[in-house]
């Protein structure tokens, strides 16, 4: 699957997001053509490719014809009231009344309900009633409606991003004067739990679009890890910032995941090794009030969405009640859907959640002869010698059941055929 990584050293906005993702092959045209689904009157785009600090990308801007809104292009979601603000149920009916489509409807009502929910702690009101003075007017629903449609234009990446670095100072918002971060971006980033950083840097570099549109789409947040970079896109800001370029760099790539890992020669300290190392999610929980019918069904449904394992260990628990210890391994970007699983279809209460470094032998898969016909055999090599070789059950069970004999006749012969092989 392909994977989209948002370098987030210099913040995001909308404009430079679609700017970016435009750099990376999204075609204007078709942008527009989606965009004009909405029937919403008094806006066009231009696009340019130009430089920001000797790096070549795209600027987007929105300009919003007069008596529409600002009348020049949006630079900050925090310039001016806006005469035609709207509130979030407005909003979500232009948006859902259109013929986008249905992804791009979803993605983006969420992307405004992220930012009507903040406004709304902040200003005490139901987020329905919430006015969107900063991301209300033209320019902000084309931004946000825009950045649905050209992920789905590029294929609907997985989404991972950078931490997030924020600048230090002050912004003017419609509410008046406050120090950066404005309060709707840190209620939008804390309200998904997602960590912001401040660098020196005397400027806003995140903006309340920007913050919704990594809540909702960004699994994690990190380093690059294993990313095999296809194309890289810069989305351009409008300011000439003191400490780093005012871009949004976005990686296209693949991502090598635990489903097909690369092998990988680590290589601290000696002697080399050519396993294979991945990361992998493991999820653990405590139960002692679940019907074990429950949790036999559980597991086949795990296994069958995707898990790598699933298994019990027997615990006692608190009141000395005999108890289960669930867990469930599975891969990083998946376990927050197994956690969901576990809470909605167990007794449980809780989930505990830690990532594991694991270290694999590298696979190969051979057919050995036995007079009972061919068995396919997994290999397990490490520096390019055999340790570990083992009949594959589905294989074995095949063969017992056309000679009507035991499965452990079989299993023995394969393990025969696999010592004279070496």
């Amino acid at each position: 699957m392909k994977t989209l990584y948002l370098d987030l050293f210099s913040g995001i906005s909308g404009d430079m997001f679609i700017g970016a993702l435009i750099d990376l092959g999204v075609e204007v045209r078709r942008l527009e053509r989606e965009l004009d689904k909405m029937k919403l009157d008094g806006w066009h785009v231009h696009v340019l490719h130009q430089q920001k600090s000797g790096i070549a990308g795209v600027k987007f801007d929105v300009h919003v014809h007069r008596g529409q809104g600002h009348g020049h292009p949006h630079h900050s979601h925090h310039d001016h009231h806006h005469d035609d603000s709207r509130n979030f149920a407005e909003i979500k009916r232009l948006i859902s009344r259109s013929r986008l489509s249905n992804w791009v409807k979803k993605k983006s009502s969420a992307v405004f309900r992220r930012i009507a929910e903040a406004e709304g702690k902040i200003h005490g009101l139901p987020p329905a009633r919430v006015h969107f003075h900063e991301v209300g007017a033209v320019d902000s629903i084309v931004d946000i409606v825009g950045a649905c449609i050209a992920l789905e234009l590029l294929g609907k990446p997985r989404v991972v991003a950078s931490p997030v670095i924020e600048g230090v100072g002050w912004v003017d918002c419609a509410h008046g004067r406050f120090p950066i971060p404005a309060p709707a971006t840190l209620a939008i980033l804390g309200a998904r739990g997602i960590g912001l950083t401040q660098c020196d840097e005397p400027h806003e570099l995140v903006t309340p679009t920007g913050a919704a549109l990594l809540a909702e789409f960004a699994e994690s947040f990190g380093p690059m890890q294993n990313l095999v970079a296809g194309k890289t896109g810069f989305g351009l800001g409008t300011r000439e910032n003191k400490t780093r370029p005012n871009v949004l760099r976005a990686v296209l790539g693949k991502a090598s995941t635990i489903q097909n890992p690369k092998s990988r020669v680590e290589t601290t300290g000696s002697p080399k090794r050519d396993w294979e190392t991945d990361t992998i999610a493991v999820l653990e929980t405590n139960l002692d009030d679940t019907n074990p019918e429950i949790l036999g069904h559980f597991v086949e449904t795990a296994l069958t969405a995707g898990a790598l394992d699933v298994f019990y260990t027997p615990v006692q628990m608190k009141k000395n009640r005999p108890g289960v210890l669930l867990t469930v391994l599975c891969a990083e970007s998946e376990a927050d859907r197994f956690s969901e699983m576990i809470l909605c279809e167990t007794s449980a209460f809780g989930v505990r959640r830690t990532v594991a470094e694991r270290r694999k032998l590298r696979r190969e898969f051979v057919d050995v002869k036995t007079t009972y016909g061919r068995i396919t055999v997994k290999l397990g090599k490490f520096n390019e010698k055999v340790v570990q070789a083992a009949p594959e059950f589905e294989s074995c069970k095949k063969l017992a059941a056309r000679a009507k004999i035991p499965l452990k006749r079989v299993y023995d012969a394969a393990n025969r055929a696999i010592r004279t092989k070496e």
